[in-house]
């Protein structure tokens, strides 16, 4: 029998073969792995700390989120210094996060970032939701089964969004276009270039390249 650790959550399945999906997260099995490959260079593999660690993260992620919430529900009912305060406590709460995240995967590069979103919201659409769809409609839920089907078309476009980005980084095209009649537009101050490529700085407000994007009109 072998060990596979779930690269996501820390999991560990004894067994021939890796399991179809992680029973904790819903990963798929792709993202499975060894895990005597895995302790090679993952010091929290296969360990209770590093389940610990998700956990950490997870609960300090989803305060983050509900205080945010309970801020705009207070701010509503004109208590603006609680809804201060629930905003404070959630920007804590998301340094937190952060922390443990950075402590068990680490935060990689924005190529490298942009895979692990792209595998994420391809695991949400294609796993989670046509799950969760699946499982409503059977116990009588079908107006909340519609609502999981309409979002995980919304985590499918994430997942497209996500590697067409990957895709202009892996070709160099975040700032340059083949076409010279390319409008490029400095997100600070506005500024319109029309080019092959975005100006190295924006000659109006002075704000880097990294600021332009295509200019992009849908109104």
């Amino acid at each position: 029998m072998n060990r596979y650790v779930c690269t996501v959550c820390g999991y560990v399945h004894t067994g021939d073969s890796a399991p179809g999906q992680c029973p904790v997260c819903k990963a798929p099995a792709s993202k499975f792995k060894p895990v005597a490959e895995v302790e090679r260079d993952h010091k929290y593999a296969g360990t209770q700390t590093g389940r610990n660690l998700m956990d950490a993260f997870s609960g300090e992620s989803q305060a983050r989120n509900k205080y945010c919430f309970f801020a705009e529900a207070a701010r509503n009912e004109g208590y603006e210094q609680i809804a201060a305060l629930f905003e404070q406590t959630a920007m804590q709460e998301r340094q937190h996060a952060k922390m443990w995240y950075a402590e068990f995967h680490g935060i990689g590069s924005t190529a490298e970032n942009l895979v692990t979103a792209a595998e994420g919201e391809h695991m949400e659409w294609a796993g989670m939701y046509a799950r969760m769809a699946r499982e409503a409609r059977e116990e009588g839920f079908h107006a909340l089964a519609e609502r999981f089907a309409r979002v995980a078309d919304v985590e499918q476009g994430h997942e497209e969004r996500y590697l067409r980005l990957l895709e202009n980084i892996r070709k160099n095209r975040v700032f340059s276009e083949e076409s010279e009649e390319t409008v490029w537009m400095c997100r600070q101050c506005g500024y319109l270039h029309t080019g092959p490529e975005a100006p190295e700085r924006c000659p109006a407000c002075g704000y880097a390249q990294s600021f332009f994007e295509r200019k992009a009109e849908n109104y």
